[in-house]
């Protein structure tokens, strides 16, 4: 098969392991950590990037979007010639991690924890995330709007934990095996302790990646979007996404 892969920066190492041992030919590009700054500036530099892809020569089988909601940024894009493929993730940290499951088991109670990870710290300005509350698209809605969409009890208890993710003195360290790299890991983590802040590290996983790279997208991790129907925000831990326009299929 022969995919186009539209891809954050930040997944530049985990993206590279896999497409080298990757039975299909994978066409890729990959945008800057920094475009996350503006998430509608972000949609439009994607949404371009798809339409370049449908209007140019290449016939791809698939446009795969190693990206999850990240602030509304993947939301309202729309498939064109052929299906876009992108992972049900909130947003990179699920991707480091390989699952759904362990975003919500160490991140569901502090959405606004800020992580890091040797992809993510050697991009851009910034060593750390700012944590999760942009993935959930919670940053850019008044407090009416968030209780429209989310129901005012859910609401009051994402913005009570993300306020408790401010005062964290521990920072999450998402820690690939396959594309860890000693001598670096080791001058991040002490950075991270020169910055007065305790390392937890995590294990990840290429599980996302891989299966996003080889084809394998069992519907509970992955959406496929068909030709002229676009991707929408579902904004909980299990669907996270949908599509939506055309059938609705």
């Amino acid at each position: 098969m022969y995919y186009k892969v539209i891809a954050c920066n930040v997944l530049t190492r985990e993206i590279g392991w896999c497409a080298a041992r990757c039975l299909n030919t994978l066409d890729i590009v990959f945008f800057p950590k920094d475009e996350h700054n503006a998430p509608s500036r972000l949609r439009e530099t994607l949404q371009q990037e798809i339409d370049r892809t449908a209007e140019g020569q290449t016939r791809y089988d698939a446009i795969l979007l190693a990206y999850g909601l990240c602030g509304n940024a993947t939301v309202g894009l729309t498939a064109r010639d052929c299906p876009l493929v992108i992972p049900r993730a909130h947003d990179c940290t699920t991707l480091f991690l390989g699952s759904r499951d362990l975003f919500r088991k160490h991140f569901s109670e502090n959405p606004s924890q800020p992580w890091t990870s040797l992809g993510y710290s050697e991009r851009g300005d910034t060593l750390l995330s700012e944590g999760n509350a942009r993935a959930f698209g919670m940053d850019n809605l008044s407090f009416a709007e968030l209780i429209e969409r989310y129901g005012e009890e859910n609401v009051r208890y994402l913005m009570s934990a993300m306020s408790v993710g401010q005062e964290s003195n521990t920072l999450p360290f998402l820690d690939v095996p396959e594309t860890r790299i000693r001598e670096l890991v080791d001058l991040l983590t002490r950075r991270i302790s020169e910055a007065g802040k305790n390392v937890a590290t995590l294990q990840g996983s290429m599980q996302l990646i891989d299966g996003l790279l080889s084809g394998s997208w069992p519907e509970e991790d992955y959406l496929v979007v068909a030709p002229g129907q676009r991707i929408e925000g579902v904004y909980d831990y299990e669907c996270v996404m949908k599509a939506s326009g055309k059938d609705d299929s």
